[in-house]
This record gives structure tokens, C-alpha cells and sequence, in this order.
């Protein structure tokens, strides 16, 4: 299966087999949500893989259509930071130097430009480009997904504050921004049989 076709069959599900994901097929995924173009190299975010059948159940009253909930094999939950701590940039940058085997202080430049860069920046500012980036790494998973022949149905529809509570999110300083819901797709989802509806070329591209 080529990308266009595993993004034409792909759809929104509604509700999941129970079926778990092969744990080689998960790694996969999550591996392209690992390599997902991030601004400055930061990953303002975390993810949360929620696999064990008791967490999921104790997640279903936080969603508001909560069937993908109890029937998909995983949900990913990514979580934005809000502020971005000069100890976050501190060890992104021992990161660097270990991974690449490049002494710290010719990182400094970088650093300097980093770090002069998000102190012009309000909290506000930060968590909306925080979350923009958490997105980047959803289209990244629902792509990855697709060409695997995995299911998949991204959601913003919860209680924020219970979905929080439950995950043990740490509210001040993160928060979750969005879910997606991993598995495959029932024979009762009669929305796999609806044709993909988009706009059409003329309306949707400008060349100039």
C-alpha cells in the first residue's frame, strides 16, 4: 500500500475490534512521532502510551464519546509543557553534546540564542507554540499509523481537568492537548463505508 492510498483508507474510527497493535508495529509508530520535526530541536511535549485495560477504563468518563476509549488497543496522550525551565534547556543541550560527542561549551552560541529567543516570549506565547509543535507530532503518528495498516482517531473531547487528575499531570507547568486512539477498526463502524469527503483541488490549493 502506497502513502495515498493508506491516507484515503484512513478515517476517523469510531469504534475499535479490541485487536491489540504487534508491539513492533506500536515501536514503529511511536518511533515517527520521536523523529517529528520540532522547533529548535526542543520537544516542548511528552507522551503518554496508556495500554493496560484498567487505565483505559478509568479514562472512559473523562471523554465525552468515549467508545474509541474502550475499544482501541492503545491511546497516546500528548501533553504540551507551558513554560520552558532553563533546566529543561540545560539537559536538552548535555543531550546534545553526549549523542553528537560534542564538547558542551561549543554549544554556547546555540544555547545563548535558545535561550534569548524563549525569554522574549510570554507564557502564553510558549504554550501556543508548544502545542503546535504537539501537533506536528499527531500528524506524524496518524501518518505512520496509516502506513501501517493501523486504525486511528484523534480527540480533543475530554474533561481537561479529569483526564489530568487521572494521569497525574501536573497542571501549573503541562497540560494535555490532545489524544489519539490506536487499534483497528470494527465491522459495526459503518463510517468505514463513507466516501472521504475533502475540498476539491481548485479550492483547497493556490499555485502562484
Amino acid at each position: 500500500m502506497n502513502y495515498l492510498e493508506a491516507l484515503s483508507r484512513r478515517y476517523s474510527v469510531k469504534k475499535f475490534n479490541n485487536q491489540i497493535i504487534p508491539q513492533e508495529t506500536l515501536h514503529n509508530i511511536l518511533e515517527s512521532g520521536k523523529l517529528s520535526a520540532s522547533s529548535l530541536g526542543l520537544q516542548p511535549y511528552k507522551i503518554i502510551v496508556v495500554e493496560s485495560e484498567e487505565m483505559k477504563q478509568k479514562l472512559i468518563p473523562a471523554f465525552y464519546n468515549p467508545s474509541q476509549i474502550s475499544t482501541c488497543s492503545h491511546l497516546v496522550v500528548i501533553i504540551s509543557k507551558k513554560t520552558i525551565e532553563e533546566n529543561y534547556i540545560h539537559g536538552y543541550f548535555n543531550h546534545i553534546s553526549e549523542v553528537r560527542e560534542t564538547p558542551l561549551e561549543t554549544l554556547d552560541p546555540f544555547k545563548n540564542s535558545i535561550n534569548q529567543h524563549i525569554n522574549q516570549k510570554t507564557q502564553d506565547e510558549i504554550f501556543n507554540w508548544a502545542e503546535k509543535q504537539s501537533y506536528i507530532v499527531l500528524a506524524n503518528l496518524m501518518y505512520a499509523a496509516a502506513i501501517e495498516n493501523i486504525d486511528s482517531c484523534p480527540m480533543e473531547g475530554f474533561r481537561q481537568d479529569l483526564i489530568e487528575e487521572i494521569l497525574n499531570v501536573h497542571s501549573e507547568t503541562e497540560k494535555v492537548t490532545v489524544t489519539l486512539a490506536l487499534g483497528y477498526r470494527s465491522e459495526e463502524d459503518h463510517f468505514q463505508h463513507m466516501k472521504k469527503v475533502r475540498k476539491p483541488n481548485e479550492k483547497l490549493f493556490k499555485f502562484i
